[in-house]
């Protein structure tokens, strides 16, 4: 997949979060801190390949009222459960911070996806790619 092509997924994946939690994104202020972070894919014995491979980090901020925080939160954790999903971790804990937090990963995808309070009218939303080699490229065997 084309780094592109991974963007565009994963704002796809944040998008349909935000819709899940009602939720507004909000548009990117801090040319500092860009939606996309990509980096290259590290091997199980700290090994980077050169042959084009990364990962995509996307985090965007929602806007959504604190009180419905713990319910946009949980509804995301639902319809992630309902696309195969594995809920790693997930809190509603007014006592924690952040309070409201759910982590999943798909089993066959290896996708990552996250949603939690940060702010009293912010949520982040969170996707991360597993590896990705783009089309054309060779890929590199250890």
């Amino acid at each position: 997949m084309s780094k592109e092509k991974a963007e565009e997924w994963a704002r796809h994946w944040t998008e349909s979060m935000a819709r899940t939690a009602q939720a507004e994104i909000e548009p990117e202020t801090d040319p500092e801190l860009p939606a996309a972070s990509f980096t290259n894919c590290v091997g199980k014995d700290n090994e980077v390949a050169d042959d084009g491979r990364f990962t995509l980090r996307y985090s965007v901020r929602a806007k959504l009222a604190k009180a419905q925080h713990a319910e946009g939160v949980r509804a995301i954790r639902d319809t992630l459960k309902e696309q195969g999903f594995e809920i790693q971790g997930y809190r509603s804990d007014p006592t924690k911070d952040p309070a409201n937090l759910v982590d999943a990963k798909h089993p066959k995808d290896q996708q990552f996806v996250s949603a939690g309070d940060v702010t009293d009218e912010l949520l982040t939303l969170i996707v991360v790619t597993p590896c990705l080699l783009p089309p054309g490229a060779e890929q590199r065997q250890f």
